[in-house]
């Protein structure tokens, strides 16, 4: 059995150290978020954006305008109150790649609404940009560098 038990350790590793799950997380999220009409070609175009970035070293393309935000905003808001928890507002940022596992937000008690939602998303969108504008590595930090094929 200490074989089978080293195996399943290596695997775990491994899956860790290639951060595959977060990948298939960020794969599954996009493809119910955008539910693309071939989600094989969507899927293959994002992988290779993803490799595209790790090779030049220029930010994975963010694709998110008003209307994706205002959209994944309301399919957290499922009782229609105009409001999200915290904890819903902390999953839609990770789902976006837009806060890292690390990271610790403060709830403040208040729900939180579209206008909130929507500025945070807009200011880490834009602290991402103003950090990859450059091509170097050193200055290579997206929301999706996790996610950047190895």
């Amino acid at each position: 059995m200490q074989a089978g038990g080293n195996r399943e350790l290596e695997a775990r590793n491994y899956l860790e150290k290639h951060r595959i799950m977060e990948l298939l997380n960020y794969l599954t999220s996009a493809l119910l978020f955008f539910r693309p009409e071939k989600p094989r070609e969507y899927l293959i175009s994002v992988l290779e954006r993803l490799r595209i970035a790790k090779i030049t070293g220029v930010a994975f393309p963010f694709f998110m305008d008003h209307c994706n935000i205002v959209s994944m905003f309301e399919m957290m808001d499922t009782s229609d109150k105009g409001t999200i928890s915290f904890v819903q507002y902390k999953e839609g940022l990770k789902t976006l790649g837009l806060l890292n596992e690390d990271e610790v937000l403060k709830d403040d008690g208040h729900a939180i609404t579209l206008e909130k939602f929507r500025a945070e998303v807009n200011k880490r969108t834009e602290e991402i940009c103003g950090r990859t504008r450059g091509r170097d590595s050193g200055s290579y930090q997206t929301a999706a560098e996790p996610l950047l094929l190895h």
